[in-house]
């Protein structure tokens, strides 16, 4: 399972106040992801990818930067971030589930001034992916380059927006872009076709050998707007985490300053706090893990919701469809996204233990989970739980 991060600011701030410097920041994330479960793949190192926004002079494309190197080991993101600015990143570490190890297959993804990510997994992709390639026009058909279904879910998006009447080679930089609704209208129509297919496809909700449940959280971004989704096609079960935190300022915590002077293995990383002087929102994070421990500036993304940030304001919107719960008490499973490798949070930040909610079992029934994998799986979780709160 992937982790991905979003920075929008008035004010450009230097990538490695994100990437690399915070205590948790995503390059952590990539070999100490403290919300992951995954034993098969306990680490994000199968490629990174940054991009950001450069001065309009430049042109509306962003700059993006992949390598196939695990982000902790490779030399040029650290020389790069410590001197690259910007006020629109994304960072991606990848783990893949989908595709093989190449530069192609490392997001973010990009077209023209559009920028795309996905933390994730499209449910019976195998099954779908030659009925999902024949319903896009030819352009964006030709346009994959990779494996992924990831970037086959942002060629999706691309012929979303033109059927919608907004052709992406359209440059809309400094013209406010293609506009907020726009952007969120057609992520939407990219989950429904999704799930329309794998309904066409696959039928109805599979557990086992073919699954169809869909984990999509996508961010995408025009280089004005930025449109985030957390999914899951499920009616029972939980999305993967998503988080966001705002404030006035991004900076090194008070407690991590006076430490500066004691003994470290590593002295370049430190803690950071979210800091808000007023009712202003001049920085917006977005995370699928959390960079700082301070538990008060983080505020969990509802499960089948779309973020959206335009000049600094945040909103949520749900997700209405046949996934859709508008009663406040409905209650989801964690133990999907825990087989994906994924640690959830409820809408307190607390983590979902799976043996709590049950899973399903091979005919579609909840089964408990007394047994010791379950309690083994709880006791990883409230491990990690307790370094958070330590640190």
């Amino acid at each position: 399972m992937c982790r991905f991060m979003v920075y929008k600011g008035t004010d450009e701030i230097l990538l490695s106040e994100l990437i690399l410097n915070p205590t948790h920041s995503i390059l952590t994330q990539s070999f100490d992801s403290r919300l992951r479960l995954d034993t098969r793949r306990p680490h994000n190192g199968d490629g990174f990818g940054i991009g950001y926004y450069t001065p309009p002079s430049l042109g509306p494309e962003p700059c993006v930067f992949t390598s196939t190197i695990p982000a902790w080991n490779c030399i040029n993101l650290s020389r790069i971030a410590s001197k690259t600015t910007s006020s629109l990143i994304f960072a991606h570490v990848r783990a893949t589930t989908e595709g093989n190890l190449s530069d192609s297959n490392c997001h973010p993804f990009t077209y023209k001034s559009l920028m795309f990510m996905h933390n994730g997994g499209i449910g019976s992709f195998r099954k779908i992916k030659r009925k999902l390639a024949l319903s896009l026009n030819e352009q964006w058909f030709t346009f994959v380059q990779g494996s992924t279904d990831s970037e086959w879910a942002f060629a999706t998006f691309l012929d979303c927006l033109d059927k919608s009447g907004w052709h992406p080679d359209r440059d809309v930089i400094g013209e406010g872009g293609f506009g907020h609704t726009v952007l969120r209208k057609a992520l939407l129509k990219t989950i429904e076709r999704i799930n329309a297919l794998i309904k066409e496809v696959v039928g109805g909700e599979r557990v086992g050998e073919e699954d169809s449940r869909s984990l999509l959280n996508f961010a995408v971004t025009d280089g004005e707007s930025v449109v985030c989704s957390r999914y899951v096609s499920s009616r029972t079960d939980e999305a993967a985490s998503l988080f966001w935190s705002s404030g006035t300022s991004w900076k090194e915590s008070a407690k991590s300053a006076g430490k500066a002077s004691s003994s470290s293995s590593d002295h370049s990383k430190k803690d950071y706090v979210m800091e808000r002087r007023d009712k202003g929102s001049d920085i917006v994070l977005v995370a699928s893990e959390p960079l700082t421990f301070e538990r008060d500036n983080w505020v969990t993304v509802p499960t089948n919701s779309t973020l959206t940030i335009h000049k600094q304001t945040v909103m949520i919107h749900p997700i209405i469809d046949e996934f859709y719960s508008a009663n406040p008490a409905h209650t989801r499973s964690a133990g999907f996204a825990q087989a994906k490798g994924q640690t959830i949070t409820g809408p307190d930040k607390r983590v979902l233990p799976q043996r709590a909610n049950g899973r399903r079992n091979g005919s579609g029934d909840r089964s408990s989970e007394d047994g010791g994998e379950g309690l083994r799986s709880e006791e990883v979780v409230s491990g990690a739980i307790s370094r958070l709160r330590r640190a």
